[in-house]
C-alpha cells in the first residue's frame, strides 16, 4: 500500500506522531500507535496488490525495534529509581552542602523526584542531590 501521498495529520490521543525523514523516524512512537498504524494499513490495502511481504516483515521488525526501546526505558527507570532510594536512605539524618556552598544543613527528608532526589532539609530549604553534592 502506498502512503507517500499522506500528508501531516494528528495522532490519536495520548499517541506521538511520526514523520518519516531520511535517516529514519523524527521522533519516537509507541507500540499501540504502531500497531494501530499497521493494522489500519493492513485494514485499508488493496485486495488486488497485498502489501510486499518484505515490506511487511521490515515493518514488524521496526514493531520490534520499538516495543524493545520500551522495555529498555522501563528497566533504565527501574535502576535509576534504585540509585535514587539508596542515596535518599544515605542523606537522611546527614548534613548536605551544595555543590556551590551556598546551601547547607540536616536533611529532615528525601522526596523522589524526575529530576533525581530532592533533599528537603530541618529548616525548609531543599537541595537536589546530585553532582557536586557533599553528604557529610
Amino acid at each position: 500500500m502506498d502512503v507517500s501521498s499522506i500528508s501531516q495529520g494528528t495522532a490519536p490521543s495520548g499517541q506521538t506522531a511520526t514523520k518519516k525523514t531520511g535517516s529514519g523516524f523524527a521522533s519516537s512512537v509507541n507500540a499501540d500507535a504502531f500497531l494501530n498504524l499497521l493494522l489500519t494499513q493492513l485494514k485499508n490495502q488493496d485486495p488486488t496488490k497485498p502489501m510486499d511481504s518484505t515490506d511487511y516483515m521490515g515493518e514488524l521488525a521496526t514493531f520490534s525495534e520499538v516495543e524493545q526501546s520500551t522495555k529498555t526505558n522501563q528497566k533504565l527507570d527501574a535502576i535509576l529509581s534504585s540509585n535514587y532510594l539508596s542515596q535518599a536512605d544515605t542523606a537522611i539524618g546527614r548534613t548536605v552542602t551544595s555543590s556551590d556552598g551556598s546551601i547547607s544543613g540536616t536533611v529532615a527528608s528525601v522526596k523522589i523526584t524526575t529530576d533525581g532526589p530532592l533533599a528537603r532539609l530541618t529548616d525548609g530549604r531543599e537541595v537536589l542531590l546530585g553532582n557536586g553534592v557533599v553528604i557529610g
